[in-house]
């Protein structure tokens, strides 16, 4: 693999809550190394508002937050993703489009926090647990020797990390 940092592409059905916190996390821990886009199969049209507000609250830039279409990536000229990671689960079970350059996949579902129920201030804890969620999946990736794996290990090394639902605390 090339020192041009890696792509990565977070895909969930609406893309406004998940898939949005997962870019904004991999693109400041992976800094460098890794750039991170997310998108939906049928994109809601706006990003959920406690996910804008969890990522300004932990002083994440919120300018790239936005709810688009999967389509963006994977027609011509579209940056081409080395992964494609699904968070949530319609999203894996949907037919993907076919990305340029056979990234490799993984599921990582997470709860949808934009789906909890009761007061408000359940639902933003629900949006800082999968917050929690996403962060330790993507600390793991990003620590994972990517030019010592063999594309087998790392595909095996990705599958695992989606299957570990990281612990509370």
């Amino acid at each position: 693999m090339s020192d041009q940092p890696f792509n990565a592409l977070f895909l969930c059905t609406g893309n406004s809550a998940r898939s949005i916190l997962a870019e904004a996390i991999l693109n400041r821990i992976g800094q460098g190394r890794f750039r991170a886009f997310s998108a939906g199969s049928q994109p809601k049209g706006e990003v959920h508002p406690f996910a804008v507000q969890l990522l300004q609250s932990l002083n994440h830039d919120t300018s790239f937050a936005r709810s688009k279409s999967w389509d963006e990536f994977a027609a011509p000229g579209a940056p081409e993703m080395h992964f494609v990671f699904t968070v949530c689960d319609n999203a894996a079970n949907e037919s993907c489009p076919v990305w340029p350059g056979q990234p490799m996949t993984a599921h990582w579902g997470i709860p949808d926090p934009a789906a909890a129920e009761g007061t408000d201030a359940e639902k933003h804890l629900a949006f800082a647990e999968a917050y929690r969620m996403l962060k330790s999946r993507i600390d793991i990736f990003t620590s994972l020797p990517m030019a010592s794996l063999d594309r087998l290990a790392l595909q095996r090394r990705l599958e695992e990390i989606g299957r570990k639902l990281p612990k509370a605390g």
